[in-house]
């Protein structure tokens, strides 16, 4: 699975985004735009990726086509710029730790789509295959409990709110209205979903241009540039691009830099290292994270959003059960053949 370095990174990454999580919600309380957002996010993130590229890989650097460059393109425009645009939007629409738990549904995803994509198996034969399954629908259950189920609101350890846009509800209420709550849970999750098929092909994106760090950096550019034009679309009033010394600076240097810049070349390291797999296994660790920052900091969390979320939990664990007690079966395999052509 991994080594102790590759935990450490991986914990890392989703302590990182669990923070964003928290910055970012309180930035668009504050009214900043969520395409706006986005774009400012990925330019601190180009800014910073792009002087460190040039000094680590300006001699090592693999050629780049094209092709490779189109692909490039396509892989940023439907995993970075559009999945984090939708998502963006959909969190300004439920609490940060829904946002959050959503995310626990990655790993069903990914899998559903890499048998569609014939890259894996499901054999329902097995009983891993049916684990499987399970965990998909696991996952289902989740977000459907997610969706039409707030319950109650948790008090918050912190009196001193730092979302006070959201939390006006104290002591049984919803912190969100239903129908904007429900297309909430639906944008992050299409947007998730983006993201799950974004990580079933790093792989074979990392086979046609191997540098993991160009990789990152040129997506980048390239979801700056389309981020740019979505902005531009979507807000014509340029008095809302302004940034002052307030949250929404924060917000936009915190995900730029560690969410964008670090993080990305963080998951696409640990994919590398020790498979989509072993990362998807440290995904609760963002909710965790979320959830207990949120309780401090005085971000809604409602009971609904904990439930949603430790049911998709389960879902997540029962896939990748499934995967780890289908790779023993395959390596008994292997280490059984030899010794039965000895025999022989």
């Amino acid at each position: 699975m991994g080594n102790r370095a590759d935990f450490v990174v991986a914990f890392l990454l989703r302590a990182i985004y669990g923070g964003m999580q928290i910055v970012t919600k309180n930035a668009f309380n504050e009214g900043m735009s969520t395409t706006i957002f986005v774009f400012y996010r990925h330019l601190v993130a180009v800014l910073f990726l792009v002087p460190v590229a040039f000094v680590l890989e300006r001699k090592t650097a693999p050629a780049l086509s094209f092709k490779v460059s189109l692909k490039l393109f396509v892989h940023a425009l439907y995993g970075i710029s559009g999945a984090i645009n939708i998502y963006g939007l959909g969190l300004s629409y439920v609490s940060a730790t829904s946002s959050s738990a959503i995310f626990n549904l990655l790993p069903a995803v990914a899998f559903f789509l890499a048998v569609l994509l014939g890259m894996e198996t499901l054999n329902l034969k097995r009983f891993h295959g049916i684990a499987k399954v399970c965990g998909i629908l696991f996952s289902l259950a989740g977000v459907i409990v997610l969706a039409f189920y707030q319950g109650p609101e948790m008090k918050s350890f912190n009196h001193h709110h730092l979302f006070h846009h959201v939390s006006n509800f104290h002591g049984g209420g919803t912190a969100h209205p239903t129908r904007t709550w429900i297309l909430g849970i639906f944008l992050t999750t299409l947007s998730t979903t983006s993201w799950a098929l974004w990580t079933v092909l790093q792989g074979p994106m990392l086979e046609a241009y191997p540098s993991k760090l160009l990789n990152t950096t040129l997506q980048m550019i390239f979801a700056t540039i389309q981020c740019f034009f979505i902005a531009l679309a979507a807000e014509r009033d340029f008095a809302k691009w302004r940034l002052g010394l307030d949250a929404r600076l924060i917000a936009v240097v915190y995900s730029g830099i560690l969410a964008s810049g670090v993080a990305y070349y963080m998951q696409v390291w640990v994919i590398d290292k020790s498979g989509p797999v072993f990362l998807a296994m440290t995904m609760p660790i963002t909710l965790l994270v979320t959830l207990i920052l949120s309780l401090f900091l005085g971000e809604a969390v409602t009971v609904g959003s904990i439930l949603g979320g430790v049911i998709m939990v389960g879902g997540l664990y029962s896939v990748l059960w499934a995967k780890r007690s289908e790779h023993v079966d395959v390596r008994k395999q292997q280490m059984a053949a030899p010794a039965e052509a000895a025999e022989v």
